[in-house]
């Protein structure tokens, strides 16, 4: 039960920040023996970080809502647009390495360079940061911070890092790239974890799992998730993103002096 708790206490704390949730949990199983109890959990874990994104910019999902009604503001719309147009390349992305990706996951060497590059991309956002910059991306900052979330399905690359970073390097100052990043986690988030559910339940995984132990590591995902994101969020609209980055940097160091040890 204890590990059910901590992986879902490691999700929930490193989903928002841009660390990397994935290369922690591959390091912790490393250094740990911390291991997923299977597909159904991991899909669970996932849908616990969507769902505290979910509770906190419901104010903003009601308002993209609204703008769905004959009367909805055309910013709004626009804004809808833009995620749609993000969302293109993880689909595309995910369906063409959906087989391929697993086997990063059991490698320290991709995870070593995979936090690698989400430091160099943290160092070089943040010398790019406009406090002043656009409220937005623009349609090719969509699609380019689309495309910077395709990158994440290499274990250690960081969605938020990644997705965050490329909205910077556009234009868009820091806190409003957050908030484009994390709304346009929601279905790439949802719909990786659907897949992998439905991969679960399909061998029977979820027979062999703790019912409770699943619910615990989901809720402690979501709640401290909810509290991962409400501190990024205040953090980045007063600080910069070179300690995540040497953070990040200093992970790579470790993850890489391990696979050689190895």
């Amino acid at each position: 039960m204890i590990s059910y708790l901590v992986l879902g206490l490691i999700q929930g704390l490193t989903e928002f920040l841009p660390v990397s949730s994935s290369g922690h949990l591959v390091l912790a199983e490393r250094l740990f023996g911390l291991t997923s109890p299977g597909l159904v959990f991991e899909a669970c874990l996932h849908l616990g970080t969507v769902a505290a994104i979910l509770v906190f910019f419901r104010s903003d999902l009601a308002a993209l809502a609204r703008a769905l009604t004959p009367r909805g503001d055309i910013g709004r719309r626009k804004e809808i647009g833009l995620l749609l147009l993000g969302t293109v390349p993880i689909v595309v992305v995910g369906l063409v390495l959906r087989g391929s990706a697993n086997s990063w996951f059991h490698s320290l060497w991709v995870v070593g360079v995979g936090w690698m590059a989400t430091a160099g991309m943290l160092l070089l956002a943040d010398r790019r940061a406009c406090p002043s910059g656009a409220a937005q991306p623009s349609v090719a900052g969509a699609l380019a911070m689309g495309v910077a979330q395709s990158a994440a399905l290499v274990p250690g690359v960081s969605r938020s890092g990644f997705t965050i970073g490329a909205g910077m390097l556009a234009g868009v100052r820091p806190e409003r790239a957050a908030r484009f990043s994390f709304l346009l986690s929601i279905p790439a988030v949802v719909g990786a974890a659907g897949l992998t559910l439905w991969d679960g339940l399909q061998e029977h995984a979820l027979g062999d799992s703790n019912v409770l132990g699943i619910l615990l590591g989901a809720a402690a995902a979501f709640l401290v998730g909810l509290l991962a994101l409400r501190a990024f969020l205040s953090l980045l609209a007063r600080t910069r993103l070179w300690p995540f980055a040497l953070y990040c940097a200093a992970l790579s160091v470790t993850a890489l002096l391990l696979a050689a040890l190895r």
